[in-house]
């Protein structure tokens, strides 16, 4: 049961991130852009904590690295 629960938070945590990485490259500008990529960045911060509860902090902080890493080279 606990694998399907990871592998949803981490397609969460992949989809906030290319969010955010759209929005850094988007038409907004000021604080919109500001407050468009911190709503993503504190909706990784909660799916973190979730996946923290059944991975542990260790593992749910590399994984958000990983994926902020992987997710931010890609091309657009």
């Amino acid at each position: 049961m606990h694998q399907s629960e990871v592998a949803l938070l981490h397609q969460q945590i992949e989809l906030q991130l290319d969010a955010m990485r759209r929005g850094m490259s988007g038409f907004a500008t000021g604080k919109a852009r500001h407050a468009f990529i911190r709503a993503q960045m504190d909706r990784v911060g909660e799916c973190q904590d979730a996946l923290a509860t059944y991975v542990g902090e260790g593992v749910a902080n590399q994984v958000i690295c990983s994926l902020y890493v992987e997710v931010m080279e890609r091309e657009h």
